[in-house]
């Protein structure tokens, strides 16, 4: 049985509507031994997914997720997002753009979601040493 439009959709709006107090209707989406993966972490099992989550809230000031585009393919659906949030409380805000392979489960919960996006470029090359070292790696190694 392929995943529906309606189960892509109930999981881009639980995104979209994230917060702190809403993280179980999260873990809900996902099948028991789910797996999660992004540039930070890899976790199987609902629990450490909402771990997951909950790490997000406790580090980061005000993020959200807006889903720019998605697509449903049988039981792969891709999701094309933009992260928001800030480092601290009245600090600027930062973006982070992705996309995320999500695999649902006969039951219609989320059996993997994979997230790729450039964690070099977006996250690591706004610390100022780091970034310099990457940016001048990137100039090193650029096909000019």
């Amino acid at each position: 049985m392929s995943a529906t439009s309606d189960d892509l959709a109930r999981y881009v709006a639980c995104f979209e509507q994230l917060k702190p107090e809403r993280l179980d209707e999260l873990a809900d989406l996902f099948a028991e031994q789910a797996h999660f993966k992004d540039p930070f972490n890899d976790v199987r099992g609902r629990i450490a997914i909402r771990r997951v989550f909950a790490h997000m809230y406790s580090r980061l000031s005000a993020p959200r997720f807006v889903v720019n585009a998605q697509a449903l393919d049988g039981n792969v659906a891709l999701l094309h997002w933009r992260f928001f949030f800030m480092t601290h409380a009245g600090g600027p805000e930062q973006a982070i753009e992705g996309m995320s392979r999500v695999l649902f489960d006969s039951d219609g919960r989320v059996a993997e979601h994979l997230d790729y996006w450039d964690a070099a470029e977006q996250v690591y090359a706004k610390v100022p040493l780091l970034g310099f070292l990457l940016r001048r790696l990137r100039v090193h190694m650029s096909a000019r």
